[in-house]
């Protein structure tokens, strides 16, 4: 044995709190992709509404910092990324459960959004996850 315990790796990190950052890493470069795109059709097409499509490029792309800010503290540890983390994701089931319905549902794109935010709200609420992101006890 290496006096490594189970589930933990040689950085000290647990491993469902380096799968959750790698989720919210891979979560911030979609939305970041998603960001891109709408910047070049911004550019390259007409929109209904002007106001309305910068508007959401910019909420989009501070969305994908924001995303890649808590990827980061994530690996750092940080305890406030639990809160945050659970209302993106909750955000993001509301978005999934939305493509799932209506005239131009795109269910595709519904589990693209609901597997990816199951998965880190369960790996929020994992003990080595809670542990690694709370504050030390104080004396």
């Amino acid at each position: 044995m290496s006096g490594i315990p189970d589930g933990e790796l040689r950085t000290g990190r647990p491993r469902a709190l380096l799968l959750l950052a790698t989720l919210l890493f891979a979560e911030a470069a979609a939305l970041g992709a998603a960001t891109f795109f709408l910047t070049f059709e911004l550019f390259t097409r007409v929109p209904d509404s002007y106001a309305s499509a910068i508007g959401i490029t910019v909420l989009s792309a501070l969305a994908a910092v924001w995303l890649g800010a808590m990827a980061a503290h994530t690996l750092r540890g940080s305890p406030w990324i639990r809160g945050a983390a659970i209302t993106v994701q909750l955000l993001q089931i509301a978005v999934a459960v939305g493509a799932f319905q209506g005239l131009f549902a795109r269910p595709d794109i519904g589990w693209l959004l609901m597997i990816p935010a199951i998965l880190v709200l369960v790996l929020l609420f994992t003990r080595s996850v809670l542990t690694a992101t709370s504050r030390p006890e104080e004396p």
